[in-house]
């Protein structure tokens, strides 16, 4: 019965080394895409022309996103349960004499969940600020060239009436013939 027991604390860290390595990896490109995101669109106010343009529009990513942040859940829950399955382990009778290894081994893969689920949650509240941000600064960018361009033709209009105005105040005599 000890060769079995020990098999199957065995089984369940090769299980939880995998979900740790697996996670790891995922975590890495959650990250990259939640960094590249704050660099797609317009920076420093210029325009988006081909070379700025990210190659991943804001939908593609958002997508990419949500799944990536699922898939990262479910192996986040499934880590869970194999930590929950250790636990239960170490504390059922017939546990081999080695329980403080045993112990120590639970508490640093628990350790390593923890880690991971704070990464996990930090980089994604991170992503929803500067997607959040993009969108703030992108609608104040839209209004700003709105404003501009429909103001263009105010402006010129505001300056033909200022240069009639001063046409008309440098010659009274025009304002005589403009009132008759």
């Amino acid at each position: 019965m000890a060769a079995g027991t020990s098999n199957y604390w065995e089984d369940l860290r090769k299980q939880a080394r995998q979900l740790e390595n697996e996670l790891d990896l995922k975590l890495v490109s959650f990250s990259k895409l939640c960094t590249s995101y704050s660099h797609g669109g317009a920076r420093d106010g210029r325009r988006d022309s081909s070379d700025t343009t990210p190659l991943l529009n804001g939908s593609s990513q958002d997508r990419m996103f949500e799944t990536m942040a699922i898939e990262i859940e479910q192996l986040l829950a499934r880590l869970t349960g194999i930590n929950d399955k250790m636990a239960e382990y170490t504390n059922s009778a017939g546990v081999p004499s080695l329980n403080a290894a045993l112990m120590h081994t639970l508490q640093r893969h628990r350790d390593i969940l923890q880690d991971y689920t704070h990464e996990f949650h930090k980089t994604k509240a991170n992503f929803v600020a500067i997607r959040e941000r993009e969108n703030l600064m992108g609608s104040v960018r839209k209004d700003i060239e709105s404003y501009k361009s429909g103001s263009g033709v105010n402006n010129r209009r505001t300056e033909l009436f200022l240069k009639e105005h001063d046409h008309l105040r440098k010659n009274p005599y025009c304002i005589y013939l403009h009132t008759v």
